[in-house]
């Protein structure tokens, strides 16, 4: 039984949290000292005693919490996950049924009534009989309280094979994996093949923080594919398992190069590759930082048709160290400088700290500073199984932008 305390909303808030602000921060709450262990259902009110919402205490980055509902008496119990999951199933009905991608979210935090918490699905393309895998993230401590409740109302409302998480709230900044990430049912393949777009991902559920590849690039990478890589030599940096670069090499790319600084990238990504029939002794996998390839590149005169440049929002090497909000624009530069004229950049930032507005004050800069111009092609951000709250449009994060060099 999750106690519950009631938590007095500061007057200048308690619009924006009536009208349907999810995260509650700080500086919203006026008896902080009420809040002691995480898993707490929160009762929120106006300085007037007026009920507001019901949300839970969570920490969460700069967050202390999400509202769960705005009904006093609904109980947040394994009917309330239940309800919500059955209808966050229902919206991603298309993905459910296309048989060309078989990896996609099911569930997305806020967006789909539950801050914190996210579902991903995973169908094993390789086996003869498609299996379903679950993957659920808990990004606090708090939501994490209701894990039997939510396991349980996610049993109800799906077939699976098997269900995993990823526990991702350690306040000392490491992943938590002391007991695996398995949960229940079957235990997968490693890897389990899927399919995103009819291109194929090697998966492993229970390696680690991340299982092989980004979901919510899906969009991004059918149009590399489709539209701008064929007969391009195309450089991917900050590459992880090289994602990009099979989407480019599937699209007829003349040659991808993949550079990263983690060791395992060079087997990871020739494992991509070579699952979707594509020979990796004919593409560049390179372990390097991506900092010091820039001025290999420069130095040696390399130029790429495209560049995709999709770094972490922070990053720290030996040498480097680096962030989205004071960085990106030196970085693009560099990646600007050997791309061939008429070619494409691919920028792209998951940074929730900076909006679209401000990224593509960042490209502008770039330019500019180069005295070059340049083209917008493409715009992309989240697709639609990563659903968004319409009052909290930090929760879409992912910015991507096409850009042709012109000059």
């Amino acid at each position: 039984m999750n106690k519950t305390v009631d938590i007095t909303i500061k007057e200048k808030y308690i619009k924006e949290y009536s009208e349907g602000y999810p995260l509650i921060s700080l500086e919203t709450i006026e008896n902080i000292d009420s809040l002691d262990e995480e898993g707490f259902i929160l009762d929120l009110y106006d300085n007037k005693k007026k009920f507001i919402a019901k949300a839970y205490y969570g920490r969460q980055n700069k967050g202390y919490g999400w509202t769960l509902t705005r009904k006093k008496e609904e109980k947040i119990d394994k009917e309330f996950f239940r309800v919500k999951i059955e209808q966050a199933l229902k919206n991603r009905d298309s993905y459910i049924k296309d048989n060309e991608t078989t990896a996609f979210r099911v569930f997305n935090g806020e967006g789909d009534g539950i801050g914190g918490l996210t579902i991903d699905y995973f169908g094993n393309t390789a086996s003869s009989v498609v299996e379903g895998f679950y993957m659920i993230t808990w990004y606090s401590l708090g939501i994490y309280r209701f894990k039997d409740k939510i396991v349980e109302a996610l049993k109800s409302c799906v077939e699976y094979t098997g269900i995993y998480e990823k526990k991702r709230f350690d306040t000392k900044g490491q992943y938590l994996d002391d007991k695996g990430d398995f949960i229940c049912g079957e235990e997968a393949n490693k890897p389990i093949i899927v399919k995103e777009n009819s291109i194929k991902f090697a998966v492993y559920l229970d390696d680690g923080p991340m299982v092989g590849v980004f979901l919510d690039q899906k969009n991004v990478r059918k149009t590399l594919r489709d539209k701008y890589s064929k007969g391009k030599t195309v450089l991917n940096t900050f590459s992880y398992t090289g994602a990009f670069s099979v989407a480019a090499a599937l699209g007829g790319a003349l040659k991808t190069t993949s550079v990263d600084l983690a060791n395992r990238s060079r087997a990871k990504t020739k494992e991509q590759f070579e699952i979707n029939g594509i020979d990796s002794a004919k593409q560049d996998i390179i372990v390097e930082d991506v900092f010091n390839y820039f001025k290999f590149a420069v130095k040696k005169a390399y130029k790429f048709d495209l560049v995709v440049l999709d770094p972490p929002s922070f990053a720290r090497s030996k040498k480097h160290t680096f962030s989205v909000a004071k960085d990106y624009t030196k970085l693009l530069k560099e990646a600007i400088t050997i791309t061939n004229k008429n070619g494409i950049v691919v920028a792209s930032t998951n940074a929730a700290n900076v909006n679209m507005r401000k990224f593509r004050e960042f490209i502008d800069k770039a330019f500019k500073q180069l005295n070059l111009r340049y083209e917008i092609k493409e715009v992309y951000t989240l697709p639609n199984d990563f659903k968004v709250n319409d009052k909290f449009k930090q929760g879409d994060y992912l910015k991507v932008v096409f850009i042709k060099r012109i000059g």
